[in-house]
């Protein structure tokens, strides 16, 4: 069963000019997307710098308003449904936890601010006992909630994240690039711990990244994204052993290799006598076809 259905979802902010600053056009950072997203699954969102992953993700949370579309979660509108109820339901852990975490703020009081805006937890005992289960859930202790932010390191931090996200027990989380940020040794100890958490808790995800080698291990479906617009989806075994579209095959061919001896041809996007531009204008003005190459395996025709 669908969790979460995204159908011809647009975002687009204006591009102002002049003394009166009207609207001389548009950025199309979502431009017509429709995926699903099961109960219990992982999905992967990929793709460059700029392509549109993160505007995506905080448009499915409205923490950015749609400017088309629908957005549905457990069969129920968002847009215009309540925000509050949805906010329980839905969560986000962001890409910086460096900024995402208010640095005037004990750690305690930042994983507790969500417990009282719900009205959680029915007494203060109750709520530090909670936020103590909540740190030792990351891998935190429980005195740490009387620490601040500038006393932790990045993982650290993004353990705190995901403690504050997990606080009113959603089914849905968003992961911003949660280990973009953070050293390679300890962004494997992340991506486990939100394995782990994934399984224990039952939760969904939609996982954004750039980083293809942390998708292929935490997702089971991968969605490509390009301007806007996704190009390729598939499950993550499929799509790393058989992508279709060149764009895929370009980032795939980008990934770096553990032999440092091993000759990896590299695809270069866009093709030769086009330019981002050119790309960009193609796929906005022709009509966007998708076709079935294999079971569950879609790709978009290619300029």
């Amino acid at each position: 069963m669908s969790l979460v259905q995204v159908k011809d979802l647009k975002t687009h902010f204006p591009i102002r000019a002049g003394i009166l600053q009207r609207a001389v056009g548009w950025v199309r950072a979502v431009d017509g997307v429709t995926f699903a997203i099961n109960e219990g699954e992982c999905v992967g969102l990929v793709g460059e710098s700029g392509c549109g992953k993160t505007t995506l993700g905080r448009t499915i949370l409205r923490l950015i308003e749609p400017t088309a579309g629908e957005i549905l979660f457990d069969g129920k509108p968002v847009v215009d449904g309540d925000l509050r109820a949805f906010r329980r339901q839905a969560q986000m852990i962001f890409q910086d936890p460096y900024g995402s975490l208010n640095p005037r703020m004990t750690v305690g009081n930042i994983i507790a601010e969500p417990l009282r805006i719900h009205k959680l937890c029915a007494n203060k005992n109750e709520e530090r006992d909670r936020v103590a289960a909540l740190l030792k859930s990351v891998g935190l202790l429980p005195e740490h909630a009387r620490r601040y932010p500038h006393e932790f390191s990045g993982g650290q931090r993004q353990r705190i994240g995901i403690a504050r996200a997990l606080a009113v027990q959603p089914k849905f989380i968003v992961c911003d690039e949660p280990v973009s940020a953070l050293d390679v040794s300890v962004q494997a100890q992340i991506i486990n711990l939100l394995s782990e958490l994934q399984e224990k808790l039952k939760l969904t995800y939609l996982f954004i990244a750039h980083d293809l080698a942390v998708v292929e291990h935490i997702s089971d479906r991968v969605l490509v994204m390009y301007f806007g617009k996704i190009v390729e989806e598939a499950r993550a075994e499929e799509i790393y052993a058989n992508p279709q579209h060149r764009y895929t095959q370009a980032l795939l061919s980008a990934v770096p290799t553990l032999d440092p001896a091993e000759k990896r041809p590299r695809i270069i996007w866009p093709p030769e006598n086009s330019t981002p531009d050119q790309i960009r204008a193609q796929l906005q003005e022709r009509p966007f076809q998708w076709r079935e190459v294999s079971k569950d395996h879609w790709v978009a025709d290619e300029m």
